[in-house]
């Protein structure tokens, strides 16, 4: 006879109680009450737990073992399946979007200064982990990182939101390269597609009439002996800032006249080498007693073991009168410019400044070339610089265009 809710409810004889298809309340002789499921699988007899009564009621036992007897006629063992499930949420808790970024940033630090992993884990942070970080990363649909990064973007963040984006996909790659989750769901999200065209703002040039000034002030500049000549060294090899910052000693070959900048310093991750001119070679002999005998060239006044900080250049500027006129980043449109009006071929500007070749055969063949074009170029680059600072008139001398 099957059993009633008021029957379940007054139960007190130990023993097994039958509600029909193998389902029973197993009363114990300590109190305890207990639903279970008894089948048959593989030609064996076997028990299934549906839960404690009066937790689990009547309607929702049945319900379970409904449920558990559509997995027999499937073919499927129900202990078998539970058993998988928690396994499988063991192994999403170990795989959580947040656990799984945690293990990408601290493999990839090495190849990051600290201020740079700390503004890809607070960005991160701050717009990713309140929403899925908790979230198994083979949970999480592409439409649900589309509406994450989205948010970003309506906060007048457009740059910052595909900065996000392509964090999250390089740990969905980094995912499936490890083992973590079995395919990459985040393919096909494209910056392009989902968020709106921005107006991208030039970076701040100093104005070819502003040099000899520039150059003046920054003779008399009274702050941080480092951070002078680091300016300098920027105008004179028109690398970016960031390479700048983080120069070490053990990339330069002063006798060679060479400064080879490594892959995993480079934004296009592609070796950068640098022909240095002699004022460049001057400038670093100058630098060398004032950096410690440490590792960086420019170290941080404050951390001598850390580069100078992202603002220290920019601020340095501001300082000179420069703010809202010039940025560090700028002096590179500088030079492109002022040397493609005085004719120096546009292919050896644009290896010089480390720009992506995008044809794959030019590209084979620029990493190889124009070294000796360079150098030639650079160093009419710091005479030119020269020649401002004394006020003298500008005399074009570039490698002329076929």
């Amino acid at each position: 006879m099957k059993l009633t809710d008021a029957k379940v409810r007054t139960l007190k004889e130990p023993g097994k109680h039958f509600d029909g298809g193998g389902l029973y309340l197993d009363v114990t002789k300590a109190g305890g009450t207990y639903w279970r499921l008894k089948y048959r699988h593989g030609g064996k007899e076997k028990l299934l737990a549906l839960g404690v009564y009066p937790a689990v009621g009547l309607r929702e036992a049945r319900g379970k073992a409904t449920e558990a007897r559509k997995q027999l006629q499937a073919g499927h063992d129900p202990a078998a399946l539970r058993k998988a499930d928690k396994e499988r949420v063991i192994v999403e808790g170990r795989n959580t979007l947040q656990a799984i970024a945690t293990d990408w940033l601290e493999h990839q630090s090495d190849g990051w200064e600290d201020i740079t992993k700390a503004r890809i884990r607070s960005s991160l942070e701050l717009n990713i982990y309140p929403t899925l970080g908790s979230r198994a990363l083979a949970s999480i649909k592409p439409g649900e990182v589309m509406a994450a990064i989205k948010v970003i973007e309506a906060r007048g963040a457009g740059e910052l939101a595909a900065r996000v984006l392509q964090r999250v996909k390089s740990i969905y790659r980094w995912a499936v390269t490890h083992g973590r989750i079995e395919v990459n769901p985040m393919l096909d999200l494209m910056a392009g597609e989902i968020l709106k065209p921005r107006e991208v703002t030039p970076r701040l040039m100093l104005p070819e009439r502003e040099i000899p000034a520039y150059l003046h002030k920054l003779d008399q500049y009274d702050g941080d002996p480092t951070t002078v000549h680091a300016l300098r060294l920027l105008m004179l090899t028109v690398t970016r800032p960031g390479e700048l910052r983080g120069a070490r000693w053990a990339e330069f070959d002063l006798d060679a006249a060479l400064w080879i900048i490594p892959a995993e310093r480079m934004k296009m991750k592609t070796e950068h080498r640098v022909p240095l001119s002699k004022q460049a070679i001057k400038v670093l002999r100058s630098i060398q007693p004032l950096s410690g005998g440490g590792e960086l060239v420019f170290p941080s006044p404050t951390y001598r073991s850390k580069p100078l900080s992202e603002n220290t250049l920019n601020s340095a500027l501001a300082r000179m009168g420069y703010k809202g006129i010039a940025t560090a980043h700028g002096f590179r449109a500088l030079f492109s410019t002022i040397a493609n009006e005085n004719e120096w071929d546009s292919d050896v500007i644009e290896r010089q400044l480390a720009h992506l070749e995008r044809n794959k055969v030019r590209a084979a063949y620029h990493r190889s070339a124009y070294t000796a074009e360079r150098a030639k170029l650079l160093q009419w680059w710091a005479d030119h610089l020269d020649t401002k600072r004394k006020g003298a008139t500008i005399i074009a001398l570039g490698k002329r265009k076929g």
